[in-house]
C-alpha cells in the first residue's frame, strides 16, 4: 500500500505500532475505526510515530541478503542430521570443517545406499542419501546467491567502501548498507546502536540506576554478523585488542561483554563512514593527523589594571 500510494503522488507515513504513544491501555473498546480515530488525532498533532521504508529496489535486496542467510543456515541444519545419523550408527566422522572438504564428502557419499534399495537395517544408509542430495541442492543454490550479491556489491560504491576496513568483508558491508539505508535518518550514534540493539537496557527505580543486557531490538541478522565479525576485527587490528582489553580489564569473564562493545562501536564507525563518504583510516592516523594541527595560540594576558592614588 505504500508503495501504491507514493506511485500516486500521495504523502503516505507508515505507522510505528511498537512505540509507546500507540500502546492501549484501559480501554472497554478496540475496533478499526477506533485505530483511524486515534491515528488522525495523533497526525494531527505531530505525535505520530513511523517508520522508515526503504524504496523498493533496497527492500529486495534486503530480503535476497535474508534468503542467503536462510540458505546457510538450511545448510547447517542438514550437516546436523549427517552427523547425526554417523553418531547413531557409532561410525566416526572427521571434526569440525573437515568433513565437507572433497576428500570429507566423498567419505560420506561411499556409506550412502539410495532408500529404494535399502533394507530394514540399512535404512540409515538411505536417509545418508538424501541428505546428501539435499546438501548438493543447498549449496548449489547458496552459489547462485553468492554470485548475484557479489555482483550486486562490485556496483555499489557503499559496499566497497565499508570493505577498506580491516577484517569486513562483502557479507558484512551489504548488510550495513541495506539495513541502514539512508543513513541520515540517525542523529546520533546511539540511535544507530539503539536501531541494532546493542546498546543496555536501562533499569530505574527511585534512587538506583543501572544497566542491564542489551535489548536485542532490531534486525537479528545486522547484530549477528556485528558480533561474529567483531571476534575478527578483534584478532586482526591493534586498536580493536587494546579497546577489548581496556573494558574487559582482563577479566576472562568480561570478554565477550566487550566484544558486544566493540561490535557496538564497529556499527558506529561504518555509520560514521557512510555518512561522510570516507574510507578507513587507523586510529594512530587519526591521532596523529590530529596533532599535526597547528596549536591554539594561548590567550594573551590582559594588562593590569592602573592603580590610582587614594586620598589620605
Amino acid at each position: 500500500m505504500h508503495d501504491i500510494a507514493s506511485a500516486l503522488c500521495l504523502a503516505v507515513a507508515v505507522a510505528n505500532p511498537c512505540h509507546e504513544a500507540w500502546r492501549w491501555t484501559k480501554v472497554k473498546r478496540k475496533t478499526d475505526r477506533d485505530d483511524a480515530l486515534k491515528l488522525a488525532k495523533m497526525a494531527l498533532l505531530g505525535q505520530l510515530p513511523t517508520v522508515h521504508m526503504p524504496s523498493p529496489a533496497m527492500r529486495q535486496k534486503r530480503r535476497l541478503v535474508h534468503h542467503r542467510q536462510s540458505l546457510v543456515r538450511r545448510r547447517t541444519q542438514t550437516r546436523n542430521q549427517v552427523r547425526s545419523i554417523f553418531a547413531q550408527q557409532g561410525l566416526p566422522l572427521p571434526p569440525r570443517g573437515k568433513a565437507w572438504t572433497k576428500a570429507g564428502v566423498e567419505q560420506v557419499r561411499a556409506e550412502s545406499r539410495p532408500l529404494t534399495g535399502c533394507v530394514e537395517l540399512d535404512l540409515w544408509r538411505g536417509r545418508l542419501a538424501v541428505e546428501l542430495a539435499l546438501l548438493d541442492a543447498l549449496n548449489q543454490q547458496l552459489a547462485v546467491a553468492e554470485a548475484k550479491l557479489e555482483a550486486l556489491g562490485s556496483a555499489d560504491e557503499r559496499v566497497k567502501l565499508l570493505c577498506t576496513v580491516p577484517g569486513v568483508g562483502r557479507c558484512l558491508a551489504e548488510t550495513v548498507v541495506c539495513h541502514l539505508d539512508d543513513v541520515k535518518r540517525f542523529k546520533s550514534a546511539g540511535q544507530v546502536g539503539s536501531y541494532a540493539g546493542l546498546v543496555p537496557r536501562q533499569m530505574e527505580s527511585g534512587q538506583m540506576k543501572r544497566s542491564g543486557r542489551i535489548t536485542r531490538q532490531g534486525p537479528s541478522l545486522l547484530r549477528g554478523m556485528l558480533v561474529e565479525v567483531a571476534w575478527m576485527v578483534y584478532r586482526h587490528n591493534a586498536w580493536a585488542k587494546a579497546f577489548v582489553t581496556r573494558l574487559s580489564r582482563g577479566v576472562k569473564g568480561r570478554k565477550k561483554i566487550a566484544i558486544v562493545a566493540l561490535a557496538r562501536k564497529l556499527l558506529v564507525i561504518l555509520w560514521a563512514m557512510l555518512r561522510e563518504n570516507r574510507p578507513w583510516r587507523e586510529p594512530a592516523q587519526r591521532e596523529r593527523s590530529a596533532a599535526d594541527a597547528p596549536p591554539a595560540s594561548p590567550p594573551q594576558a590582559s594588562p593590569p589594571p592602573a592603580l590610582t592614588p587614594q586620598p589620605a
